[in-house]
């Protein structure tokens, strides 16, 4: 669905990489677990992936609602199209902007400047999730589905 913007998107890590201490050690284990070493990109997300892992491990707490989305794939579905350029480029920033216009109308000050500690990309993922969670609580929402996982949480991603 994605075309050539399907390289923006990393698979999830095993959950045996999230006890790694160092990106040697995440890739060292994911490589055993899965055949495959994670990116450094992955690597950064490490302590936000291992947080919410840690709450979703909580059987009787698990918040029902909380779910994967992907950006890009949100930006597809909300054009009809993959976008045609890099996020972190001025053209690729310009095309979301106009995507997310459509939705909800300027977005322009909320990306020019990128409120602190955010970066103007992170600012548009954010709107595009945004733009998910509506989509998922009109029942609208595209749910692409892996199953299970070993502790019985949905392997899925919602756009």
């Amino acid at each position: 669905m994605l075309g050539r913007r399907r390289s923006s998107v990393f698979p999830a890590p095993a959950r045996e990489v999230l006890a790694a201490t160092s990106y040697e050690e995440a890739c060292a284990v994911s490589r055993r677990v899965s055949g495959r070493a994670i990116s450094k990109q992955l690597y950064n997300i490490l302590p936000k992936i291992r947080e919410v892992d840690g709450v979703m491990s909580q059987p009787h707490s698990r918040p029902r609602h909380l779910f994967e989305m992907c950006p890009e794939l949100s930006f597809t579905l909300m054009t009809g199209t993959p976008m045609r350029d890099n996020k972190k480029t001025p053209q690729g920033r310009a095309e979301r902007v106009e995507a997310l216009r459509h939705v909800f109308g300027d977005v322009t000050a909320l990306v020019e400047p990128p409120p602190p500690a955010a970066s103007r990309d992170d600012v548009l993922d954010a709107l595009a999730g945004a733009w998910t969670a509506r989509r998922y609580v009109a029942g609208s929402s595209l749910r692409i589905s892996g199953g299970m996982d070993e502790t019985g949480l949905p392997m899925q991603v919602i756009a």
